[in-house]
């Protein structure tokens, strides 16, 4: 090992007890799900995806394969199973339709159902999923406000600008 190296811990093993046989067949039953077994494991959704830009520990190409691996408490107590952001690019680059973001939808779906998160949980990632999006969108339009003025970019004020709009909206803190 050189010195730009580091050393990664082993992966932990998975004894044939804590695989689900079943697992894939129960997602795929549901709706969003029927696809998943169509992956071939290619890492178009990977490759694709803008929350693995950002977060390389996010992989929907080992998302899916820890699916189909009937890896089922592994990936119902996952963290990563909420950072997707259903924007389905995955879905547009997927040369098999398998629809990660739906698939997504089925796993949050069965971790709530199962116990591994409870429902408020649930909805509370939903709801900074909601605002995400409306920061997203309102920094864009400041950001395009300021180019359009002639102004020169300045992220820091764009975004400020951005939540201070979110404030004023209804359900917004001041």
């Amino acid at each position: 090992m050189n010195a730009t190296q580091t050393a990664r811990p082993a992966p932990a093993e998975t004894s044939t007890a804590q695989l689900d046989p079943g697992f894939k067949q129960q997602v795929a039953a549901r709706l969003g799900g029927a696809n998943i077994m169509a992956c071939f494991a290619c890492g178009a959704c990977t490759g694709g995806c803008p929350v693995s830009d950002v977060d390389p520990e996010f992989d929907p190409r080992k998302l899916i394969r820890m699916a189909l691996l009937g890896l089922k408490r592994e990936l119902l107590t996952s963290p990563l199973i909420w950072y997707c952001q259903l924007c389905n690019t995955c879905s547009f680059v997927c040369p098999q339709d398998v629809r990660f973001s739906e698939a997504m939808g089925v796993l949050r779906e069965m971790a709530i159902e199962e116990g591994y998160v409870s429902a408020e949980t649930g909805e509370r990632i939903w709801e900074a999923e909601m605002l995400s999006r409306r920061l997203r969108s309102r920094l864009l339009r400041s950001v395009v406000v300021q180019a359009l003025a002639g102004r020169p970019l300045d992220l820091k004020q764009a975004l400020e600008a951005a939540a201070a709009q979110l404030r004023r909206e209804p359900g917004g803190k001041e």
